[in-house]
């Protein structure tokens, strides 16, 4: 260190969140092109950086030094009194274990018990948690600096003597600061040096550095105007413009600190003292507290003996030697390893969840691979019965820790963490931080925002970068970009600021399933703080991998939609059928159930809705779990090209063929395909004499394509087969075999798992199809899309799907007694209507409950006086229906705003007639509400009202009155799956909706939702001829199309060749236009209109053009909500295969489907398609 004339020792970075900017990168990299030996971190209040600082200046050789910017308040840090004085700034640097673990406390006080604007401590913990730490003065917002600006030099002198005694000599210093523009800076700083000499405080000189390069300066600025809500134009803000906050080089320090050169060497001299070291790698489980004196490891043992009386109604003695031998050898590596806590925690809350009707996931993940788990209950699946394989989910030549994953009813999520909490501690138990960064398309809205730049201009530049795509990307591969940015000065400034925000820290939220247990109080491990200020959860604030960094116990704690499908469906069956169902006791041999995936009636079952997935289960006509699993597993891009094989296999039309007879027996129960990673484990072990682990080795080799580790794993391999007495050139051939399934191959234990909950989800579809629709369809009530697809179902299956009713409908959907009905009934629920909020609606339904049905409108309005039940909730029921029995709709929202002034008078009458004489006698209060009249409401105009409140219609559908008058000339949406691919079809309907996508040609295409009375399709519209048909594709029209039945990537769609919109008037002129529109040229096998179809050589091209663009494309469905590490994870999965295919993600966007296009090409191989489904299976789909 000696030789370091300068260290940087007040530094913040991004996560100074808005208000620091350089990222830990940057940092590092300008600390080493300095020469720098060691720099701090010091950021205001928080120290969300601190392990990715710690571990990244351990790589580049650089002593990290931590520490924080804290904010001091004069008082107490319980006050929070708005005219109280300031905070004062302080830094604190720890020198040792010591004094990290008091940082650690400082901050968490600071946010859980001292935060008022910002996190503050007080004089009292201060004193409590000084030791192991260095205190620097700070800048000019430090409590001495203030003193001296305020003219009160002795008090500064006593205070500085203060904190010199609570840090002890040579552990406080008074902080000098280069920044002339200031103007108390110069003699703040020479008051400090006349206060060093009075005193013997040391001195120290800092930057206060908040940003790397010193042309960022005005970047800074634009943070700083982010967060205090100022554009950069505005008088009057603060800013730091005038001087520089950069990470200065150590020379141009020592230039600026040449009269107290000794500022400068005790820069060097901290450092020296500052050692600390952060233990990484390290396993540190919570203790499970286990009874009767007993270890752990001998609970555990104990667990799993009464877990085979349980599961198999034998005990160890008894049962088959398999059992007890894979018990055992379980056993033996979970000791060895060190985790029986571990798995005694997970089964814990598991089993407390089942114990409190929580449905809990069967198993997620290789973790149904232990019988252990088995046995403790984690997990429902037997392994040995599903072959199944420990060592895919604990290697035993390699430690590390086990990572199960559970699934639970999603609104039941919180109540199992609430137990967690209460079981180990609140101080012991948090949620995990995660960050939202700056990416590149908010980066320009948010810099445009400042700028004060046109809301349209921002959004205009912004939409011209792909999703995903980085901003220095983009303006080299976006051609209109980097014309906007060459010639408008406003674009390049707003470009340049937003290359160098992007990926900078902007705001903090809670990981979506992460969930922390310690050891010790967490404060001992990580700082915490509260969520938000309104929402009071615990959050660690080290994100997720420096969580698992540091060898804490992170448990993801997932909620899953179909898990409370489950649940609902089975409360609802009790409350209407007195049966009470244990799901995981089912029947899995139930031939009502294994009919339903037979006929491809899987809509709402787990994992098997999509028309491709029902097509094969037709094909395929399931008999037994086995098949469901295997479904789960080669129903993906890639392998899906052999589920002919396993369908033929099954129906004996094709003889499976064995490179060698050690295979039969792995690979005989999928006919000879290779579909999961385990086989391919097996094989290793069979052929090649591997051991579990080293085969575990091997397929994650093949699986990450690391050319180096395959050739190596190959060579064994090979080396393994000939010492066992297989051929060196079958051997070759085996590894060719297996080695592209291995790319591909699914986790079997993983597949298992998500099958049994699709056989759960279809056997209560089968046998109770009336409750689990109502389940079905309460789940999804805030997604309009899924409640139309849904209510199709229902009528399929001859369940009535009734209209909403004030007096009969609850908040969710709802089974009507069957007593009081001819057919199964379920009745909407109030929430699903649009505008209808959870508080009104249980207060209607409370009022009913209490005081009996509503009599009437006028009734309704005396008794509902809560003030959500304003016009657009009231217009909102009346349109959906609410009020049918009473009134038509037209007649109630024509007296609209009587309506209101009726139960707004009557609502003034209650609270003024309290006390009055005639209070509560029978009708004297009540004054008549009268209507006036209006003509029925027109049909299309009520259809219209339902498709817009409810998502569909509901009463009928508005294509019958289409369908009358152009009779069986259509082919309805229903018929579709019946017909040929690329056969020439006509068909008729009302659009539902439409998304607009540009080719790489630059042109718009548009995908858009047709609906008829018996279901819908997709309508692909290509550029060609959405430019003359425009007007056509606009929601809630009813058109005619004629098109080409495509099943591409196995979902059936129309490929539009021409196309009209309908009105009820003229109907016969409007066919006859249709006949004579030219369409687009295509080989039609059969049709419903005769004549020939011409097109121009312009169409034919445009369309040969779009085309190819589609077959370069890649669509991503996001199932549910990334949230931002996972879509770090998702990005770097892509980034791994380069090649030709545009990627498209689809998304939900408050309810509504958008297709969106990214800055990714990719190769779409088999390894692509297997580590997106291995990452995030239930989430994507392509």
């Amino acid at each position: 260190m000696s030789n370091q004339p300068f260290v940087h020792l007040h530094v913040h970075s991004h996560y100074s969140l808005l208000d620091g900017m350089g990222k830990i990168d940057e940092l590092v990299e300008a600390a080493k092109a300095d020469g720098a030996t060691a720099v701090a971190l010091t950021d205001h209040g928080v120290m969300y950086g601190v392990v990715e600082f710690y571990q990244k200046c351990q790589k580049a050789g650089i002593k990290p030094i931590i520490g924080v910017e804290a904010y001091l308040t004069p008082g107490s840090r319980h006050d929070k009194n708005s005219q109280i004085e300031r905070s004062y700034h302080l830094i604190l640097l720890a020198k040792d274990q010591v004094g990290y673990n008091n940082l650690l406390k400082l901050v968490s006080i600071a946010h859980l018990e001292g935060f008022y604007y910002k996190p503050r401590i007080d004089w009292e913990c201060l004193q409590k948690y000084s030791q192991g730490l260095i205190a620097m003065s700070a800048c000019l917002a430090g409590e001495i600096p203030r003193l001296i600006m305020s003219g009160k030099k002795e008090q500064a002198k006593k205070r500085a003597l203060e904190y010199n005694q609570l840090f002890g000599q040579g552990n406080y210093y008074l902080e000098l600061q280069d920044h002339p523009h200031l103007p108390e800076q110069e003699k703040v700083n020479q008051e400090l040096i006349k206060l060093s000499q009075a005193t013997g405080i040391p001195l120290v000189a800092t930057n206060d550095v908040h940003y790397i390069r010193a042309s960022d300066r005005d970047v800074q600025d634009v943070l700083l105007c982010l967060q205090t809500k100022h554009k950069k134009n505005d008088a009057g803000r603060m800013n730091m413009l005038e001087d520089d906050y950069s990470f200065r080089p150590s020379a141009e320090m020592a230039a600026a600190f040449a009269a107290v050169p000794e500022a400068i060497n005790n820069t060097v001299k901290i450092a020296d003292q500052c050692n600390l070291e952060l233990a990484m790698g390290q396993v540190l489980l919570p203790r499970f507290t286990v009874p009767n004196d007993l270890t752990a490891q001998d609970y555990l043992r104990q667990l799993c003996l009464d877990g085979l009386v349980k599961r198999y109604g034998q005990t160890y003695e008894e049962i088959e030697p398999l059992y007890r031998e894979r018990m055992d050898y379980e056993l033996e590596i979970i000791a060895k390893m060190g985790f029986p806590d571990y798995f005694l925690i997970v089964a814990d809350f598991i089993n407390w969840a089942k114990n409190n009707a929580i449905v809990v996931g069967p198993g997620r993940g290789s973790a149904a691979g232990s019988l252990v788990c088995y046995l403790i209950g984690i997990t429902e699946l037997c392994p040995i019965a599903y072959d199944l394989l420990f060592e895919r989910f604990l290697n035993p030549d390699r430690i590390s820790m086990p990572d199960i994953d559970t699934d639970f009813a999603d609104i039941r999520r919180e109540d199992v963490i609430e137990y967690v909490s209460e079981k180990y501690g609140r101080d012991h138990v948090s949620q995990i931080i995660t960050f939202g960064t700056m990416a590149a398309r908010a980066a320009i809205r948010d810099v445009g925002r400042v700028l004060d730049a046109s809301y349209d201009f921002c959004d205009k530049l912004a939409k011209m970068v792909p999703m995903f795509m980085k901003l220095p990307e983009a303006l080299e591969q976006v051609a209109e970009l980097k014309q906007i940015y060459q010639q408008d000065p406003q674009a390049k400034q707003i470009l340049d600021y937003a290359q160098r925000l992007e990926g900078c820290a902007r705001h903090t939220s809670t990981h979506a399933c992460g969930v922390l247990i310690t050891k010790d109080p967490l404060t001992e491990y990580t700082p915490i703080q509260y969520a938000s200020s309104t929402d009071r959860t615990v959050v660690c604030q080290y994100s997720l991998h420096p969580v698992e960094d540091l060898g804490l116990l992170k448990m993801d704690f997932l909620g899953l939609k179909n898990l409370t499908i489950i649940e609902s469906a089975i409360r609802i069956i009790k409350a209407t059928k007195g049966i009470e169902i244990d799901i995981n006791q089912i029947p899995l041999d139930d031939q009502e159930t294994f009919g339903l995936f037979q006929r491809g009636e899987t809509t709402g079952v787990f994992q098997f809705e999509s028309s491709g997935m029902k097509r094969y289960l037709r094909d395929l006509k399931p008999t037994n779990l086995e098949d469901i699993i295997a479904m789960v597993a080669l129903y993906r891009p890639g392998p899906m090209e052999w589920i002919p094989d396993y369908i033929a296999g099954k129906h004996g039309r094709k003889k499976p063929q064995y490179l060698h007879p050690k295979l039969e027996p792995i690979l005989a129960k999928t006919y000879g395909v290779a579909i999961y990673q385990e086989q391919v484990m097996q094989i290793a072990r069979s052929l090649a004499g591997f051991t579990m682990g080293q085969a575990d080795v091997l397929r994650k080799a093949m699986g990450k394509k690391i050319a180096k580790l395959l050739a190596e794993q190959k060579e064994k391999f090979i080396a393994g087969c000939v010492n066992n007495g297989v051929s060196q050139t079958l051997a070759e051939k085996v590894f060719s075999f297996i080695e592209p399934f291995a790319g591909y191959g699914f986790n079997r234990s993983h597949a298992a798992c998500y099958a049994m909950v699709a056989y759960q989800t279809a056997y209560l579809k089968a046998k109770y199809p009336t409750a689990f629709m109502a389940a079905l369809l309460a789940a999804d009530q805030q997604n309009s899309d899924r409640v139309a697809i849904e209510i199709d179902e229902c009528r399929h299956m001859g369940i009535e799907v009734c209209q909403p009713d004030i007096n009969q409908s609850f908040d969710s959907f709802t089974v009507v007694n069957e007593a009081l009905v001819d057919k199964p009934t379920i009745r909407f629920g109030l929430l699903a209507i649009k505008n209808v909020g959870e508080h009104i609606a249980e207060v209607i339904k409370d009022e009913r409950k209490t005081n009996g049905h509503y009599q009437d409108i006028a009734d309704f309005l005396r008794r509902i006086t809560d003030k959500d039940l304003n016009r657009k909730s009231l217009e909102s029921l009346i349109k959906a229906g609410a009020f049918d029995a009473w009134h038509d709709r037209q007649q109630l929202v024509d007296n609209l705003d009587i309506l209101l002034k009726y139960n707004k008078d009557s609502n003034q009458n209650r609270l003024s007639g309290q006390n009055s004489l005639f209070a509560g006698v029978s009708g004297v209060e009540h004054q008549p509400l009268v209507l006036r009249s209006a003509p029925p409401v027109n049909r299309q105009t009520k259809l219209g009202w339902e498709r817009e409140l409810l998502g569909l219609y509901i009463t009928e559908h508005p294509f019958v009155d289409f369908k009358k008058q152009l009779g069986s000339a259509l082919t309805p949406i229903k018929d579709l799956a019946a017909l040929n691919n690329e056969q020439n079809v006509t068909i008729g309907g009302m659009v539902v909706s439409s998304k607009k996508i540009m080719t790489r040609a630059n042109q718009s295409m548009l995908f858009v939702k047709l609906e008829d009375e018996t279901g819908s399709t997709e309508v692909i519209v290509f550029p060609t001829l959405l430019a003359t048909s425009g007007e056509v594709w606009q929601d809630g029209q009813a058109i005619l199309c004629q098109g080409t039945i495509s099943d591409k990537d196995n979902e059936r769609k129309i490929l539009a060749d021409k196309a009209i919109y309908l009105t009820l008037d003229n109907l016969t002129d409007q066919l006859a236009t249709f006949r004579e529109l030219p369409g687009q040229k295509r080989r039609a096998k059969s049709g419903n209109w005769s004549g020939p179809v011409v097109v121009n050589s312009a169409d034919r091209s445009a369309t040969k053009e779009t085309a190819n663009s589609l077959a370069e494309q890649f669509d991503l469905i996001l199932n549910q909500e990334f949230d931002q590490d996972q879509l770090v994870q998702l990005k770097e999965i892509l980034l791994k295969y380069p090649g030709p295919s545009q990627v498209y993600l689809e998304i939900n966007l408050n309810n509504n489907k958008q297709r969106i296009a990214t800055g990714f090409k990719v190769n779409r191989q088999p390894k692509l398609l297997a580590e997106l489904m291995a990452k995030f299976a239930g989430m994507v789909k392509f």
